[in-house]
């Protein structure tokens, strides 16, 4: 019950950060009637080179840009609450997703309904997003089409990550794989879209990939279970759905341009989820996971516990997401999100029990290797692009 009061504490925090960045965007405009003609014409000429700006980079920079000028708390202050939160949420879900699925009850069966999982993991970002949406307020004309796409490709990458874990991988190697994903985009782009990328690229890929082979195979016995065959293919099928999902990403962000809509990023989460938790409704009844799933976590309330707080912590790391974006650079949020999950894998290897051989801890740093080297290219280019 602490849990879930921190945790609602923390959303109230955020969401009434976001409204109040909503709330400086408008101030300036009322003071527009109180100044002489040249003065105006500036103030306008300002205000429409920063709604281009707006148009350019999304909703999100709306807030950002507004949140930046405020007078509030200092940068070093609010990247301190939305790093914080982002790793504090996101480290802990994975450590909770990694505990469900080793989980083992006193009758020796574990929890293997992914796609029940996705289900209230998506149910409780619905109703964090339906909050906030109301709170930021909604935007009408969503095409609803293109967010149920979407949606549904970005939940079935995410059941395949659980089905992979449920499978037999071991979370480490699952973690340093899906920060492979830019493996497939750079397949299909190579293939379909005939698309041409630097030595670094081609090497950061492999080196993320190389790396989370080398700790597959390098586990000390005794040190966790192995890596099944099922589960390395659910998890090469999720970084396939990846590549997928980011490109109907890019199709929901041009079909929002056409219908003339500036999505918030509450607008996103809600109905990104609500198209999500449909989905795997769908596809848990037609597996026959509901009836049974609930019927375990009944018998057994401790994993039960875990899978609530699972899907809270997913809500409110969604939430810091999006007060990042507002308050900085998405190249922060990259940056933050692309060490978490060096962090979650290092976390797992120490706390749950991972006994790595020499050669294990060389393809660890192998695949950090990729993931950083992928990180600075972004931030260089970055810097180029200023």
């Amino acid at each position: 019950m602490r849990f879930l009061l921190l945790l609602l504490a923390i959303f109230s925090s955020v969401t009434a950060a976001t409204k109040s960045s909503s709330s400086h965007i408008a101030t300036p405009r009322r003071s527009f009637a109180s100044l002489d003609k040249e003065q105006t014409k500036k103030k306008l000429s300002t205000a429409l080179g920063l709604e281009t700006i707006i148009h350019q980079r999304g909703g999100e920079a709306a807030t950002a840009a507004a949140t930046m000028s405020e007078p509030g708390l200092p940068s070093s202050v609010k990247l301190l609450i939305g790093a914080g939160g982002i790793y504090s949420a996101f480290l802990y879900y994975g450590s909770l997703q990694e505990d469900v699925f080793r989980y083992t009850s006193e009758d020796g069966t574990k929890f293997s309904q992914a796609w029940l999982l996705q289900v209230l993991e998506a149910l409780a970002n619905v109703l964090v997003g339906f909050v906030g949406m109301q709170l930021t307020g909604a935007t009408p004309g969503m095409p609803k089409k293109a967010f149920a796409i979407s949606g549904a490709a970005q939940v079935s990458a995410k059941a395949c990550t659980s089905l992979a874990l449920a499978n037999g991988l071991s979370f480490p190697v699952a973690t340093l794989a899906k920060s492979g994903k830019m493996a497939p985009v750079m397949l299909g782009s190579l293939i379909l879209g005939g698309a041409q990328y630097s030595i670094r690229e081609y090497l950061q890929v492999v080196a993320i990939i190389g790396g989370t082979a080398i700790v597959s195979m390098g586990k000390k016995k005794g040190g966790g279970s192995s890596s099944s065959m099922m589960g390395v293919t659910y998890i090469i099928l999720s970084l396939v759905l990846d590549g997928v999902t980011a490109g109907f990403q890019k199709r929901l962000k041009a079909e929002t341009a056409k219908a003339g809509v500036k999505p918030k990023p509450y607008d996103f989460m809600f109905w990104t989820n609500l198209y999500m938790c449909i989905t795997a409704v769908v596809i848990s009844g037609a597996l026959n996971e509901i009836g049974p799933g609930l019927a375990y976590c009944t018998a057994n309330p401790e994993i039960f516990n875990k899978i609530v707080k699972f899907a809270i912590c997913s809500a409110v790391g969604q939430s810091f997401i999006f007060y990042t974006i507002a308050n900085f650079d998405p190249l922060i949020l990259s940056t933050v999100t692309t060490t978490r999950k060096i962090f979650s894998v290092l976390l797992s290897i120490f706390l749950k029990g991972h006994s790595l051989s020499l050669t294990g801890w060389s393809g660890i740093a192998l695949a950090c290797s990729g993931i950083l080297s992928e990180m600075a290219a972004k931030m260089g280019g970055k810097a180029k692009a200023h």
